[in-house]
């Protein structure tokens, strides 16, 4: 998948902001101002995605995808790295941006999530 795509699918999600963080040379997407998604690099230079995960289920995926790492200079229990040049399948991105955009939402204080949703 392209990732002008998943930046796409990112943007999608009601409330989503885009910002850069110029410190990490990474782009973000993030809800009541919380990140959900980052896209950088790792320390080899790799392109990654960056999400949040609940922890068994990050567990599950890192053993099951090769190209699927522990939160590359994020907390390694909540958060994957997956490899934008690797050979996941396009719904493995897609599923894990949208599990890590409701993981955040459903941090957010009931205020913040109303104005997310306009109510």
């Amino acid at each position: 998948m392209e990732v002008s795509e998943l930046k796409a699918w990112c943007a999608g999600h009601p409330g989503a902001k885009f910002d850069y963080q110029k410190d990490w040379n990474a782009e973000r997407y993030l809800v009541g101002g919380k990140m959900f998604a980052m896209f950088g690099h790792d320390k080899s230079g790799t392109p990654i995605l960056s999400v949040k995960c609940e922890p068994h289920r990050a567990d599950m995926l890192r053993e099951e995808y090769e190209d699927i790492k522990p939160g590359y200079y994020m907390n390694k229990t909540h958060w994957n790295s997956l490899a934008l040049n690797g050979s996941l399948p396009d719904a493995i991105f897609k599923e894990c941006i949208t599990h890590s955009y409701e993981l955040v939402f459903k941090g957010l204080t009931k205020k913040l999530q109303n104005e997310v949703t306009g109510q």
